[in-house]
């Protein structure tokens, strides 16, 4: 099954290689989880204040079946490694939900409780 990759640089220019190594990236994530529909990725760039500029902040939103999973908290100094970062989180997500979705997260039991003996009394 085919996805849709949406990229949106802010404040950014990208080379075609940055977008390579993007598509190839979200491939990955396809690869983990075949039922993809949707990946879109916001690349930040840093804010350009008068002393200091801020980092690069990478987001990715991913949509499956019945879910919408989001990468949001990855910024770095260096734009390659706020994609890397975000893309790894992402795969991880993308497990967790895979596993959860086939019941292969462990469930916590509720405690067996003991049924209450009755007693009958006759007075």
């Amino acid at each position: 099954m085919q996805f849709t990759l949406h990229l949106t640089p802010k404040d950014l220019s990208l080379t075609r290689a940055t977008v390579h190594h993007i598509q190839d990236k979200a491939a990955k994530l396809a690869a983990v989880y075949p039922r993809l529909l949707k990946c879109r990725v916001v690349l930040e760039g840093p804010v350009h204040h008068h002393r200091k500029g801020g980092p690069y902040t990478a987001r990715i939103d991913m949509t499956v079946p019945g879910a919408e999973l989001v990468v949001n908290h990855h910024e770095t100094a260096d734009l390659r490694q706020a994609i890397r970062e975000a893309f790894e989180a992402a795969r991880r997500r993308l497990e967790d939900y895979v596993q959860h979705r086939r019941g292969e997260v462990k469930r916590h039991q509720p405690p067996h409780h003991r049924p209450e003996e009755t007693v009958s009394l006759e007075f």
